[in-house]
């Protein structure tokens, strides 16, 4: 994670975080490879049939797609990727596609070891050594001969799409942290700019397995948040229940609960609650917050994530929201 701050640190200018999609970073091939890798990694097959058509009809060949499919089973595991595959061939059973250049495999006679060798060399720009490799020295050869000499030599995709679509696909996925930190290097070492790489971590941020709808732009409350915020009422009866979904660096002004406080249950993305007085805490899928009534706070998305949480509202007479002043930048640019 510090890997990540670090990255994203290069895009605050003046205390201001710059929208990375402001000036169009990644290409529109660039963003359906993040978009098939992010869904293909999460095993999220409805999603990725909606990314696989889009990415058809903005272009890509179905050959390009594949590539990217038969990368990730070395990432995401042999399950995934014939899932991900079985959803490309029924998008294009009814022959409406461009099916483009096949990847070309390995003769017999060349030796995968010395291939993969060379090219992981240059996509990491030095030798690939270490006391893991020495400990496991068969990773170490199947990491050269395969991944690198079977896969990585096939062409279709260049070094850095290849770098797109794993840094998505990790991205995508829990506890893969050191691995994701390796790649996002790789993908610099191929051409990856800072702003190319957080816009890839904001686009593979957002929760992929939605537990509520993501509602409708909030435009009711706009003016009490920085940023855009997504609003979707769940229940009005008996206890007032709504899914509130920000994206990266939005957050509600400081506010207060008169009468009846209010209960979040964070369902998803990377988060922030803070109490007048205390420092922010930091929240992830699964945490539970009590805000007790007449506490001053606020609540909103990291810099580089979507977040997501119920809001359930503690019944109570007479009960108010009273809103307060923003969150500055130059408060909320503090937390990591």
């Amino acid at each position: 994670m510090k890997k990540l701050v670090f990255v994203l640190s290069f895009l605050f200018i003046g205390g201001s975080f710059i929208n990375v999609f402001a000036d169009n970073f990644l290409t529109k091939k660039e963003k359906n490879i993040v978009s098939v890798a992010q869904y293909t990694a999460a095993g999220d097959l409805q999603n990725l049939k909606k990314s696989v058509d889009k990415s058809l009809s903005d272009g890509l060949t179905v050959n390009e797609i594949k590539e990217v499919m038969i990368q990730l089973y070395a990432y995401c595991g042999f399950p995934r990727s014939l899932n991900a595959l079985s959803v490309l061939l029924q998008s294009t059973k009814d022959g409406s596609y461009i099916e483009g250049k096949e990847g070309k495999p390995l003769s017999k006679k060349e030796d995968k070891n010395k291939v993969g060798t060379k090219i992981q060399t240059e996509l990491t720009g030095q030798k690939v050594e270490g006391e893991l490799f020495e400990f496991a020295p068969a990773i170490d050869d199947y990491l050269k001969e395969h991944l690198f000499g079977d896969i990585f030599s096939r062409g279709i995709l260049s070094y850095k799409e290849r770098e797109i679509a794993t840094i998505a696909a990790l991205a995508s996925m829990d506890g893969v942290e050191p691995q994701l930190n390796a790649h996002i290097q790789i993908g610099k070492n191929n051409g990856l700019t800072d702003g190319q790489i957080t816009e890839i971590l904001v686009l593979t941020s957002k929760p992929h397995t939605e537990v509520f709808p993501i509602g409708d732009k909030n435009d009711a409350y706009a003016k009490y948040f920085i940023g855009q915020s997504y609003l979707k009422s769940l229940t009005k009866d008996q206890v007032h229940t709504a899914n509130v979904t920000f994206e990266p660096k939005c957050r509600n002004n400081w506010h207060i609960h008169h009468n009846g406080g209010q209960i979040l249950l964070v369902t998803g993305g990377r988060g922030y609650y803070q109490e007048a007085g205390k420092p922010a805490q930091e929240l992830k899928k699964g945490d539970v917050v009590n805000i007790p009534a007449e506490t001053k706070h606020w609540h909103g998305a990291a810099k580089d994530s979507w977040f997501s949480h119920v809001a359930i509202e503690v019944p109570s007479e007479n009960g108010s929201t009273e809103w307060l002043e923003e969150v500055s930048d130059e408060e909320y640019d503090k937390l990591p």
